[in-house]
């Protein structure tokens, strides 16, 4: 789970915008590419997200430097239908083709009821939940998940049949309320988790949902992206382009007025809000209330960042003669 550091300093969302584009202007990303990267990365650490906020940068800058990933891809149709579309993200960050392929089968589930999405040939797309967000103010319920390169060694636990990919749900609840739940399929039981075999022995279940929910990360947002299960193709021309992600998004008015939709949602967030919290919490909510309210925190006092944080961005900056914001 992410959850703010214990010790931190506040640094102002802009600046660290600023830095995040400069960084990847630095590893040879271009404007406009840059600038949406470290929207969204920056957008991650507002909502406290931090797993997938701007420390990634250090990663993802590598990577373009060194030649894994494309840093200057060239997004393309592969397949389009009314309702579908496929893209190739040219062995770049896989947020470039995941966020225009949302963008475009947003309208297209608003001309059509409902539309996919499927993109492939690139490397990380951050978190699911950036893509389960976007469709919501437009009345569309959305489902997000992404498979990546992977093979298994016999032998190994059972727990590694799940791999490590995300999904995520989005539910708008109007005036701005939303249910959006995002995480990964097998959390707390990765290799080197502390309670891994405690769950494993205590829970079996636990386990067993998280495999399932793996297998269709890697089916849905692997295999049918074209990225083959096992050994990674050697014809690759960007070694770090090995991912891909699936969206889905359909209007609430195929099945309900979305305004009787959103009573019953805010009603029932609102009843949540009234149960007693698990121990240890101080509050009972639905996911997503969590996030909205770090944003809306982070943006007037500023990003916590943590000192693991800072020292990685700092070293980063380093590498890439760009300052940091502090």
């Amino acid at each position: 789970m992410n959850a703010p550091p214990d010790e931190f300093i506040r640094v102002p969302h802009g600046p660290m915008r600023e830095f995040v584009c400069a960084v990847a202007a630095a590893a040879g990303a271009p404007a406009e590419r840059a600038s949406l990267l470290a929207d969204l990365l920056t957008t991650n650490d507002l909502r406290g997200v931090f797993s997938h906020g701007t420390q990634q940068i250090a990663a993802y800058s590598r990577l373009m430097r060194e030649g894994a990933l494309n840093p200057a891809p060239d997004i393309t149709v592969v397949r389009e239908t009314p309702t579908s579309l496929q893209l190739d993200g040219d062995g770049g960050l896989g947020y470039f083709p995941a966020h225009e392929g949302t963008l475009r089968i947003i309208e297209k589930a608003k001309e059509h009821g409902i539309a996919v999405l499927s993109t492939g040939n690139h490397g990380h797309f951050g978190a699911a939940g950036i893509y389960a967000r976007m469709p919501l103010e437009h009345d569309l319920l959305t489902y997000v998940t992404s498979g990546h390169q992977m093979g298994l060694s016999a032998g190994s636990p059972y727990v590694t049949a799940a791999g490590g990919s995300p999904m995520a749900f989005g539910a708008p609840a109007g005036d701005g309320k939303n249910v959006v739940v995002d995480f990964g399929a097998i959390h707390d039981c990765y290799a080197g988790d502390p309670h891994r075999v405690e769950i494993s022995r205590l829970a079996p279940g636990t386990v067993f949902r998280g495999v399932g929910l793996g297998a269709i990360c890697q089916s849905w947002g692997g295999f049918l992206a074209g990225v083959p299960y096992g050994r990674a193709p050697e014809t690759r021309k960007w070694p770090g382009a090995n991912q891909g992600s699936f969206v889905i998004t359909l209007r609430i008015s195929l099945f309900a007025e979305p305004a009787d939709f959103y009573a019953d949602l805010q009603a029932y967030m609102a009843d949540v809000a009234k149960l007693e919290p698990l121990d240890g919490f101080d509050e009972a909510m639905l996911p997503g209330s969590i996030e909205a309210r770090r944003e809306a925190a982070y943006r007037e006092e500023g990003i916590p960042v943590g000192e693991g944080h800072r020292k990685r961005l700092t070293a980063l900056g380093s590498e890439c003669g760009v300052t940091p914001p502090w």
